[in-house]
């Protein structure tokens, strides 16, 4: 690899990406759908700001109908993550956090299922 590819790789992973969606997925491929999902996406006119590398673009270049993008500025990627784990924390301490207990392992369902069923 050259050194002006390797500058401008670097370059690239600094900068930030907002990703608008403007049109509906509902009649779309369904890949499409998914794309717009792990873009973060979930309805027309919701934006996020994703990194600038090579995966996100190749999304983006899967789904280029249904958004637009746009340059962010490194304080608006800062201010999503903190929203996004104020966010993840509220949903977990709603949830009852890790001391919430498990669902019984399978056997042991499939265990009292071979129990009611005569033999």
């Amino acid at each position: 690899m050259s050194a002006a590819k390797a500058g401008e790789s670097a370059h690239a992973s600094e900068g930030h990406l907002r990703v608008t969606q403007v049109r509906s997925g509902i009649s779309t491929k369904p890949k499409h759908r998914a794309t717009l999902r792990a873009l973060g996406l979930r309805g027309v006119g919701r934006s996020r700001v994703l990194p600038d590398r090579p995966d996100v673009r190749g999304m983006i270049a899967r789904v280029p109908h249904l958004v637009t993008v746009g340059p962010a500025a490194p304080e608006e990627a800062a201010d999503q993550r903190e929203r996004s784990e104020l966010a993840r924390r509220a949903r977990r301490a709603s949830e009852g956090g890790a001391s919430a207990p498990a669902d019984p392992p399978a056997p042991a369902k499939r265990a009292r299922r071979a129990e009611k069923e005569p033999v």
